[in-house]
């Protein structure tokens, strides 16, 4: 489980068809091979650990579904460590696993704030909602405005000189991950069939043994 808030800025050292390492200083710190680590939002497993330089193993399916196969010796990533239990929730929950990639439609300034337009595939629209949230490329972000096919965030300095969202332009690809609360919530409408009555509460243990009528 990841917040959103990236820690740090990696460097590509190394890719592959099955290994991407890459080079990074303060989210080492603690790091233990085995530790689950967010790349670009994407939920990585670290597989070697060593001088300011760790890797992970990736499958086909990933470098297909991510912007990960795309990455070249030398670019940057989003970095963030698992959330560890009891700490901040400074951003969402965001779980890595990528649902789409969206494209960068548009890039304009607002006095000191950057807004991005980004493109979102149909499936994963009903999920994206005004003030809402979403990760873009592992960066928990606010939903500013939408349409029918893309939506907006505001980027801040901060977010803009801590992460890699600061240099994207139109035509880049980026990771999407949607808010997984709204997801389950619609996957369990679906399955019942029905809104949010008394009967659907009491199921789901909301009254306890008490028969609300």
């Amino acid at each position: 489980m990841f917040t959103g808030i990236v820690e740090e800025i990696g460097t590509v050292i190394e890719t592959g068809r099955e290994r991407l390492a890459f080079e990074a200083h303060d989210v080492l710190e603690g790091m233990k091979i085995g530790d689950s680590i967010a790349v670009n939002g994407v939920c990585l497993t670290v597989v070697t650990l060593e001088n300011h330089r760790f890797s992970v193993n990736v499958m086909p399916e990933t470098l297909r579904c991510t912007n990960l196969g795309g990455l070249y010796h030398g670019d940057q990533v989003n970095l963030e460590r698992a959330l560890v239990l009891g700490g901040r929730l400074g951003g969402h929950l965001v779980l890595g696993h990528v649902d789409d990639t969206g494209e960068v439609l548009d890039v304009s300034s607002e006095e000191t704030a950057r807004i991005v337009r980004i493109s979102a595939p149909d499936k994963l629209t009903p999920y994206i909602v005004d003030k809402g949230f979403a990760a873009v490329d592992g960066v928990s972000l606010t939903i500013a405005d939408l349409d029918g096919f893309s939506f907006v965030v505001s980027l801040v300095a901060y977010t803009r000189e801590n992460t890699t969202l600061g240099r994207k332009r139109s035509g880049d690809m980026v990771n999407l991950e949607v808010d997984i609360l709204a997801k389950y919530v619609e996957n369990l409408k679906e399955r019942k069939g029905q809104g949010l009555n008394s009967a659907f509460l009491r199921e789901y243990g909301f009254f306890g043994g008490i028969d609300a009528g």
